[in-house]
Order: C-alpha cells, then structure tokens, then sequence
C-alpha cells in the first residue's frame, strides 16, 4: 500500500490515517561482550507475545504490518473540523471546541515536546526539537488518540515523510519489554516505550553455579568475606616495627605474641589472603618483619611479601616458646585462635588462608595441615620431618586439635643433602601422611589414599626436580621439589647463593607463590 502524504491534513485523516493503524517494526542485532554475533538467540516481545530468532550475523526482526482500522476510528476523529500539520518544522493547528494534545517522542521512547492547541495557529518545533532522526507525534482529540511516525533531517525539509513513514504506530503496552534467551549467556530483559526501534544488544557470558563439595571448595572459588570485612580492627599494638606491628594474644591464659604485615594498599572491604609464617627453632617471629638476609633467616616471610605485588595478602607470624620451639595442642589453639582474632579484625577471605615454615617451622606447620584443614587451604613446609615434633592423632571421639581424614593442599621442599631433617624420613613418611587423605574423592565425595604413588627426584649435583601427583584430587594438589642441598630453606640450583641478595637466588619463593596462586 502507497500514501501519498499532503501538505495539510484534516484531524480525522490524521489520527485514523485513512483507516490503517497499528503497524510496528523492532530490528536489532545481538552479540556478546567481544562482538562476536550470537545465532540462534530467543528474542521475545512479551506483552504482544511475538517472538524471533537470530540468524547467524545476530540479526532479529519482529514485525507488524498495518491493520485496517476505520470501522473502529473514535467519532471524536471522523466529525472534527480542522487540521495539524508538520511542514519544515513548522507545526499548524485549526481546531473546533476541542483541544489538540500534542506530544512528541524520539525512536526510543522519551518525551521531547509536549503542548496543549487551541483555536488555530502555529508552532515552531525547532524550539525543542532539534536533532535529525525519527520521531513519533501522538496527536489527541478528546479521549480518542492515534501515534504518527516522521523524520526530520535536522532542517525539518520533510513533513510526515515518505510513504514507509506514513503508517501509524502501535503504541507500546505498559510495562512492554523485550526479552532475550541464550544458552550459556545470562538472560537479558529491556523495557520499551516504543515498538518501532533498532537494539544493538550484547550479551554476558553466564558464570556458572560454583560447584559444592562434602568437603572444601571448587578451585578458584568466591572469595568468602570475614566478619572484619567493612570495620576497622580493634586489635592493640604492643609497638611498630620496621616491616609490621606486633600484638598480644591470651590463649588458655598464657600471653602469645605475633606480628602483622598488612598490605600498603590495605582496603578493608576488599578480601585478602592471610598466610602464616612460622620460625624454626633458634629464630623468632620477629624475623620475619626485619632481619638481615641470610641462609636461614626467611626475610620477609619467606620471600612471599617480596612476590605480593598487588596487595593480595596480610602477612602474620607467630611466635613459639621462649627457646622458639613449638609444643603441642596449646600452640595449635594458638594459632587458631589467633586466625579467629584477624578475621574478626581486618578483611580476610576466609578460603584462601595458607602457611609455611622452615626447619621446626616446617614441622610444626605440618601438624597444623593434619587437623587444621578446615581453617588452611594450602601449606609450604621446607625441610620437614615427622619427629621433635607433637602430631595430631586420630581418636575415636575427635576433639578440637585431633587428627582429622580431611585433605589439605600440601608442597614439600627437602634439600638430599640434609643432615638435620633427614630427607628420606620426610619423604617415606611426612609425604605418605599427606597423600592417604588427598587421593581422589569416591562417589561419595570421600577422599582416597593416594601415598603408592612415588614422587620423581632430583639425582644430581645441580638443579632441583618439583613432582606433582597424578592420583590426589585435583582441589587439593600435592608437589614435592627436592635438590641437592642441605638444611635451608633457600634451595637454589646454582654454586653458593650470594647472602646479600637474600632470596633473589632461590627459586622456592617463586614456586611456592605459583603453587598458592592457583586456588
């Protein structure tokens, strides 16, 4: 059907528009974040119940054509005398007793003029519309109302426009939208005020549902907030030192000390990771925050402060007994209270706690990962053992610091050469306590032994060899680095390592943050 637009129109041809209404076309186009197009997307107008699907450039349409509507047109139209007409801006009216409500909306829907016509006269558009593109005039007599698309080119050179131009538009249900479905994408719903538009869409890829366990958490889970997360800590310094402050903690009325580093940048709405670093025996916590660099002296926490370049963790470091070695239960409940006070105090993702140590260090921090695993995702120990040392056992009414059959993420570094913690005690029976437990999860989500598998090893004077097992979980990985070093934990590959560069020349720090980072 072809209309020829006039220069004048009566009200009634206006607003019935020679008996055709309700014509409508919505086009657009879907693609995702990068802009790559989406085929095969659900599109869906929900009040008019139409739907669409894109092809493979993204594209949609839904259409309306005209109806035709003059058995219907309100008589309000077909008796009134008079006209309105749009002519190179230029809006004129002649009305009878009743007024003409005008209101004017661009291709999207908003409200760009709106006036009230009485008698006869005109009007110039140009005072509020003044941008080119396509326009919708709603013209009203009495309760009787009909929507006209025109364009414009920015100097109102056409009037009503061409013959396409010329069909009325469908007016837009309340609370019209469109929906848009597709797999693997998150569901999108857009509000319309008009149904003559373009969309250019994107979608976001969906994140799918983090996967639940009997045990533990998915790798690369969400962060979980500690309640310090939003406050400021109330936690007392005893006094500031060059790298951290330290603090006191009463446990089982005994006053236990530790310090604590926190990142430069410290947010605390923002969910750090907390890693514990323990002394061995003849060294102190205070070490850890300022000490001069030396084989033994794990300055700052063993390197993992240097490695931290982001401001994704607080450091923390306790302190054993005077002659600095640590007991039994009482140093576990230590610990675990004093993780307790952090995550009361400052912005933790409760997930993501790890802890290292050295020597005794190291011994200890292995008995924290076998009744610990639900507080410490991963643990670091260098030159381990088990003997000097307290080990949680299993009873058949656990208690708080028992030995518990959970997995924990376990790395062991261990020097062949080691006269004081004999490697080979570390490796047939340090290794094979940690691998009982983390064996894959059965059908039941319980978890496997996996200590029949052997680690590969270093046979040489040089160079070091890291293993990680094939048959643990893969949420709780296991790695075992030996080399041919003795009893330090600054293993490195090459001749001597330079004391004035501290931990620059051993390559633990490095592996034991790539071995943190992964969860």
């Amino acid at each position: 059907m072809t209309i020829k637009a006039p220069n004048i129109m009566t009200a009634a041809c206006l607003l019935a528009f020679c008996g055709f209404a309700s014509a409508y076309t919505i086009t657009g186009t879907v693609s995702d974040d990068g802009g790559k197009a989406l085929k095969d997307v659900s599109v869906s107008l929900l009040k008019e119940g139409k739907t669409a699907t894109t092809d493979k450039d993204g594209k949609f349409t839904i259409h309306e054509d005209e109806k035709d509507t003059s058995d219907a047109i309100h008589p309000a139209f077909r008796n009134q005398v008079g006209y309105v007409n749009i002519n190179n801006g230029i809006l004129s009216y002649q009305s009878g007793s009743q007024s003409v409500q005008v209101k004017i909306f661009n291709s999207i829907g908003n409200q760009v003029f709106k006036k009230s016509l009485q008698g006869s006269g005109t009007y110039d558009l140009s005072k509020g519309i003044k941008a080119r593109g396509t326009y919708f005039a709603q013209v009203s007599v009495g309760s009787a109302k009909q929507t006209i698309k025109f364009t414009t080119d920015g100097t109102y050179g056409s009037s009503f426009g061409s013959a396409s131009a010329n069909a009325l538009m469908k007016e837009a249900q309340k609370d019209e939208a469109i929906r848009f479905i597709a797999e693997g994408y998150d569901t999108l719903t857009i509000a319309l005020n008009t149904l003559d538009t373009t969309l250019n869409v994107k979608l976001t890829a969906s994140t799918p549902a983090e996967q639940t366990f009997k045990f533990g958490y998915a790798l690369k889970n969400e962060p979980r907030k500690s309640k310090g997360c939003g406050t400021n800590s109330t936690l007392k310094s005893n006094r500031k030192v060059e790298n951290g402050e330290q603090f006191n903690l009463n446990v089982g009325g005994k006053n236990r000390t530790f310090f604590i580093t926190l990142p430069k940048n410290y947010d605390n709405t923002k969910a750090h990771k907390l890693l514990i670093a323990n002394h061995c025996m003849g060294s102190k916590a205070e070490d850890f925050v300022h000490h001069s660099p030396d084989y033994d002296h794990p300055t700052p926490y063993y390197g993992q402060q240097n490695l931290d370049k982001n401001g994704d963790y607080i450091f923390i470091a306790p302190q054993g007994n005077d002659n600095g070695t640590w007991n039994g239960k009482e140093d576990h409940q230590f610990v675990d209270e004093m993780i307790t006070a952090m995550f009361d105090n400052y912005c933790i993702d409760t997930t993501r706690v790890f802890a290292t140590g050295f020597s005794f260090g190291a011994m200890f921090t292995n008995s924290l990962a076998q009744d610990m695993q639900e507080r410490l995702r991963a643990v670091a120990v260098y030159a381990t053992a088990d003997y000097n040392i307290w080990l949680p056992a299993e009873s058949a009414n656990p208690g708080r610091y028992d030995a518990k059959k959970l997995p924990i993420a376990w790395m062991g570094v261990h020097g062949k050469n080691d006269g004081m913690c004999n490697y080979d005690r570390a490796k047939n029976s340090a290794l094979p306590r940690i691998l009982k437990r983390n064996g894959k999860a059965d059908a039941n989500g319980n978890f496997t032994d996996a200590s029949a598998e052997k680690p590969k090893e270093n046979n040489g004077n040089t160079g070091h060899v890291c293993y990680d097992f094939t048959t643990v979980d893969e949420r709780f990985p296991v790695k075992w680095c030996s080399w041919p070093g003795g009893h330090q934990w600054t293993a490195h590959d090459n001749g001597s390592m330079n004391v004035g560069a501290g931990w620059q020349e051993t390559w633990v720090p490095e592996e034991v943050h790539k071995f943190f980072e992964q969860f």
